[in-house]
């Protein structure tokens, strides 16, 4: 192990642009942004920055494309969907990935009582965890034949959450839709129907009946347990253990006009990260202290910790250690790898939202025009150098993507290859396999 040498008072890069605003939305994985700004990290690099709270993550993403602002704390497949012109098209990339896990899939009270039936209890009689939704597909069908649908909200079509949900129902026998060329709903064939609900509103969303629960990232699901209005059933460690979640993203222009900005932003993003999660996140409670500001994320301490310091309670009393619920720095985290990348563009693939087949070296072309671990890794040198950082904590040698991931560490028991993303698709039980496209509400034969 290299152990780390004392900081050096190394002087700060000449920066294109020392004045810089950036976005974020009010989430508890903004807290790379938040502690850069709170512990002078940015000031040390010799920016002057300006966090700004965004309305949505439609206009987070335009008003980073219109220069309104510089970058922003976004949603990992807003970048790729961006540039591959999946909603509005823009050269957008990201060279430093925010965290690890940190969302959960939240039912109303009324649909946990219908689920608890047809899910096994341990020994003490508690649930027993990870809840498949095979345990909610009797509850959909009895709506169904009530004539009722069943909903649920997601955060936006490019988001995590979006994919997590559908892998979460799909993975149980539960269809959560396609997406095609002419119908952007996301619903064509959907036993269960996803729309988009802004985190902040989604606990009132649920209660008010509009929903019938929600997958996002906290502390909206903790909120849910805190006003005792719904259960988290699962949590997205549980579908896919240390799964990538936000990234930073500014656009390729900025990056092309401002080298030395984006190094600089990108360095004190990592040292962020490590504070965060350092000493065995020992910091964690000083950070939930700052986030519960109301100019962050403007929940309560309670709430945020909840989560935050490496628990998380499914029922009111029901609290269970889960330690990795938010990694900010540990594995790698921060580093952005193509094969996450390639992920998010494969379920992109699988619900119709890339309608035609595309060919593996798509995958991985797309995905090394968008994730930049060659910033990445020069920031990381230069902290190294200062005596910021160590050694050990960078996959230096690594050539952008991860070893393939097992299949113990999926909800449904299927690895993950980012080298092979076609192999991937067609291993899932439920999803557009090769030569498939949506037409008239039907999946058909490309050509047909």
């Amino acid at each position: 192990m290299v152990a780390m040498a004392s900081p050096s008072l190394a002087a700060p890069l000449d920066v294109e642009k020392d004045e810089l605003k950036l976005g974020f939305i009010k989430l508890t994985d903004m807290a790379p942004l938040a502690i850069a700004y709170e512990k002078g990290y940015f000031e040390d690099e010799g920016l002057f920055v300006t966090l700004e709270p965004q309305a949505n993550w439609k206009v987070l993403l335009d008003r980073v494309i219109t220069g309104e602002l510089d970058g922003a704390h976004m949603l990992a497949g807003q970048p790729l969907a961006a540039t591959i012109g999946y909603g509005t098209k823009a050269h957008i990339v990201t060279p430093f990935s925010m965290d690890l896990n940190g969302n959960g899939i939240t039912v109303s009270n009324e649909i946990w009582q219908e689920m608890l039936p047809h899910i096994a209890k341990d020994a003490s009689g508690k649930p027993k965890h990870p809840i498949s939704a095979r345990a909610l597909k009797p509850v959909i069908e009895k709506l169904k034949d009530e004539g009722k649908s069943f909903e649920m909200g997601m955060v936006f079509p490019v988001s995590t959450h979006n994919y997590e949900l559908r892998y979460w129902l799909a993975a149980g026998g539960v269809h959560p839709g396609f997406y095609s060329d002419t119908d952007v709903s996301g619903q064509l064939q959907a036993d269960a129907l996803l729309s988009v609900t802004p985190p902040p509103q989604m606990p009132a969303t649920m209660e008010a009946g509009t929903i019938h629960g929600y997958c996002v990232g906290e502390p909206w699901n903790q909120q849910a347990v805190f006003k005792g209005i719904g259960v988290p059933v699962i949590t997205d460690y549980e579908i896919w253990k240390n799964n990538p979640e936000k990234v930073f993203g500014l656009t390729k222009e900025f990056t092309e006009k401002n080298p030395n900005t984006t190094l600089a932003l990108t360095k004190a993003l990592i040292r962020a990260a490590k504070w965060l999660d350092e000493s065995n996140n020992a910091n964690r409670m000083e950070a939930v202290v700052i986030l519960s500001r109301s100019e962050y994320v403007g929940a309560d301490v309670d709430v945020i910790a909840n989560s935050m310091t490496g628990t998380f309670e499914y029922e009111k009393g029901d609290i269970r250690a889960v330690p990795d619920f938010n990694v900010f720095y540990r594995y790698f985290a921060t580093y952005p790898y193509y094969s996450d990348a390639v992920w998010y563009l494969t379920q992109m693939r699988r619900w119709g939202q890339i309608s035609t087949h595309k060919d593996d070296s798509w995958y991985d072309e797309t995905a090394k025009s968008v994730y930049r671990p060659d910033i990445y890794l020069k920031a990381a040198k230069e902290l190294l150098a200062e005596g910021h950082v160590s050694e050990k904590d960078f996959p230096w040698q690594s050539d952008g993507y991860k070893a393939p991931t097992p299949a113990e560490d999926f909800l449904d028991n299927i690895g993950f290859d980012g080298r092979q993303p076609n192999a991937y698709l067609e291993s899932m039980k439920i999803g557009l396999k090769a030569g498939q496209t949506v037409k008239n509400a039907r999946v058909v034969t490309e050509g047909q």
